[in-house]
């Protein structure tokens, strides 16, 4: 059990059978009554936040989540297999459990896998990665007086504006928390 008085960015929290993550949190003494803690949770399966007022000192459950760095190794059907790196074990988890991961991840990409009692309860992907592009117009000079961009599909399918002179089979780095162009590779 940990107190609402000790809240913190990240910390993850049970809270009616779900796991949330506290994005955000204030403690409010209004010179009349007692304080509080206002606070924005963050759902982790379904990424949907929560606005939750506490009473100061209240007690809350925390969840201790595991972090396993594991690998994808290929997909079959709606099923996505991973590999645990210290333990060679291999899971298959669902479209759904994957979410939008699965816009980033090439085969042989590393992740890291949130577990909570041996069950997946989240996925947290690099900051960036680097894809392919596999499809886009040309873009052809002096189409534009201040640069441009265009829209492109990359090799897992995700489309993404670049600039204009970005080709077919060009590398480049994008944002997995934006789902933006970050720079040719």
């Amino acid at each position: 059990m940990i107190s609402t008085n000790d809240f913190h960015t990240g910390l993850t929290i049970e809270l009616d059978g779900d796991i949330f993550t506290v994005v955000e949190f204030q403690h409010v003494k209004p010179g009349k009554g007692s304080a509080f803690v206002r606070s924005k949770l963050k759902n982790i399966r379904t990424e949907a936040v929560l606005e939750k007022t506490f009473r100061a000192g209240e007690k809350v459950p925390r969840a201790h989540l595991e972090r396993k760095e594991m690998e994808y190794l290929y997909r079959s059907g709606e099923s996505y297999c991973l590999m645990d790196l210290q333990t060679y074990e291999q899971i298959n988890l669902s479209g759904e459990q994957m979410g939008e991961a699965t816009s980033y991840l090439r085969e042989n990409e590393r992740l890291t896998v949130l577990m909570h009692d041996e069950r997946v309860v989240g996925l947290e992907l690099p900051h960036t990665v680097e894809l392919s592009v596999a499809e886009t117009d040309p873009g052809f000079k002096g189409d534009t007086a201040s640069g441009g961009s265009k829209p492109a599909t990359l090799e897992t399918g995700l489309v993404v504006n670049v600039p204009l002179f970005i080709d077919i089979g060009d590398q480049v780095r994008v944002d997995t928390r934006t789902g933006e162009y970050v720079e040719r590779v």
